[in-house]
Protein backbone atom coordinates (compact mmCIF):
# COMPACT_ATOMS: atom_id res chain seq x y z
CA UNK A 1 0.00 0.00 0.00
CA UNK A 2 2.61 2.50 0.93
CA UNK A 3 3.44 2.74 -2.88
CA UNK A 4 0.49 4.44 -3.79
CA UNK A 5 0.12 6.28 -0.86
CA UNK A 6 2.94 9.08 0.75
CA UNK A 7 3.91 9.62 3.65
CA UNK A 8 2.67 12.25 5.58
CA UNK A 9 4.75 14.92 7.57
CA UNK A 10 4.05 17.17 9.98
CA UNK A 11 4.38 21.14 9.37
CA UNK A 12 7.92 22.21 10.77
CA UNK A 13 6.53 25.55 12.93
CA UNK A 14 3.32 26.88 14.46
CA UNK A 15 -0.06 27.26 12.83
CA UNK A 16 -0.65 30.87 11.62
CA UNK A 17 -2.63 32.45 14.08
CA UNK A 18 -5.53 35.03 12.43
CA UNK A 19 -7.55 36.77 15.10
CA UNK A 20 -10.82 36.20 16.12
CA UNK A 21 -12.17 39.08 14.36
CA UNK A 22 -12.37 37.63 10.66
CA UNK A 23 -15.09 35.08 12.15
CA UNK A 24 -16.86 38.49 13.73
CA UNK A 25 -17.29 40.00 10.62
CA UNK A 26 -18.34 36.59 8.97
CA UNK A 27 -21.31 35.67 11.21
CA UNK A 28 -22.64 39.15 11.07
CA UNK A 29 -22.51 39.47 7.71
CA UNK A 30 -24.29 35.81 7.46
CA UNK A 31 -26.78 37.69 10.54
CA UNK A 32 -27.28 40.42 8.07
CA UNK A 33 -28.06 38.56 4.75
CA UNK A 34 -30.04 35.81 7.01
CA UNK A 35 -32.70 39.36 8.24
CA UNK A 36 -33.01 40.80 5.26
CA UNK A 37 -33.50 37.76 2.59
CA UNK A 38 -35.24 35.38 4.91
CA UNK A 39 -37.05 36.48 7.93
CA UNK A 40 -38.20 40.00 7.15
CA UNK A 41 -40.13 39.21 3.78
CA UNK A 42 -41.89 35.87 5.46
CA UNK A 43 -42.29 38.83 8.52
CA UNK A 44 -44.02 40.80 6.09
CA UNK A 45 -46.24 38.20 4.46
CA UNK A 46 -47.22 36.94 7.73
CA UNK A 47 -48.60 40.22 8.63
CA UNK A 48 -50.31 40.92 5.32
CA UNK A 49 -52.18 37.80 5.59
CA UNK A 50 -53.26 38.56 9.36
CA UNK A 51 -54.40 41.91 7.97
CA UNK A 52 -56.88 40.13 5.54
CA UNK A 53 -57.92 38.16 7.13
CA UNK A 54 -59.04 40.83 10.04
CA UNK A 55 -60.96 42.41 7.04
CA UNK A 56 -62.63 39.63 5.88
CA UNK A 57 -66.73 40.57 5.66
CA UNK A 58 -69.95 39.13 4.55
CA UNK A 59 -70.41 39.52 0.61
CA UNK A 60 -66.30 39.50 -0.22
CA UNK A 61 -64.98 37.27 -3.03
CA UNK A 62 -62.50 35.02 -2.15
CA UNK A 63 -59.71 32.43 -3.36
CA UNK A 64 -59.06 29.66 -1.23
CA UNK A 65 -56.18 28.07 -0.71
CA UNK A 66 -57.51 24.58 -2.21
CA UNK A 67 -58.11 26.63 -5.89
CA UNK A 68 -61.74 27.34 -4.25
CA UNK A 69 -64.03 30.69 -5.33
CA UNK A 70 -66.61 31.60 -4.22
CA UNK A 71 -68.83 34.49 -1.99
CA UNK A 72 -68.35 34.68 2.04
CA UNK A 73 -72.32 34.72 3.57
CA UNK A 74 -71.26 33.85 7.52
CA UNK A 75 -68.73 34.99 9.17
CA UNK A 76 -67.46 33.24 12.65
CA UNK A 77 -65.35 35.34 14.55
CA UNK A 78 -65.42 33.09 17.65
CA UNK A 79 -63.89 30.15 15.71
CA UNK A 80 -62.38 31.92 12.84
CA UNK A 81 -64.23 30.06 10.28
CA UNK A 82 -66.60 31.49 7.06
CA UNK A 83 -68.80 29.75 5.17
CA UNK A 84 -68.58 30.21 1.49
CA UNK A 85 -71.13 29.54 -0.95
CA UNK A 86 -69.40 28.34 -4.23
CA UNK A 87 -72.92 27.82 -6.01
CA UNK A 88 -76.73 27.93 -5.92
CA UNK A 89 -77.24 26.59 -3.00
CA UNK A 90 -73.88 25.05 -2.31
CA UNK A 91 -71.83 26.37 0.90
CA UNK A 92 -68.73 25.26 2.29
CA UNK A 93 -67.28 26.18 5.78
CA UNK A 94 -63.87 26.79 5.85
CA UNK A 95 -61.13 28.51 8.38
CA UNK A 96 -60.32 32.03 7.84
CA UNK A 97 -56.43 30.80 7.27
CA UNK A 98 -57.53 29.41 4.16
CA UNK A 99 -58.21 31.91 2.26
CA UNK A 100 -55.57 33.16 -0.17
CA UNK A 101 -56.94 36.03 -1.83
CA UNK A 102 -60.08 38.58 -1.65
CA UNK A 103 -60.80 39.08 -5.52
CA UNK A 104 -62.99 42.32 -7.19
CA UNK A 105 -66.32 42.41 -7.00
CA UNK A 106 -68.28 40.66 -9.61
CA UNK A 107 -65.13 37.55 -10.34
CA UNK A 108 -67.69 35.01 -9.51
CA UNK A 109 -69.80 36.12 -12.28
CA UNK A 110 -67.24 36.89 -14.80
CA UNK A 111 -66.38 32.79 -14.38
Amino acid sequence: MSLFISKAHAAAGPAPSGGGMEMIIMLAVFAFVFYFMIYRPQAKRVKEHKSLMSALGKGDEVLTQGGIVGKIIKVSDEKDFIVISIAEGTEVTVQKGAVNAVLPKGTMKSL
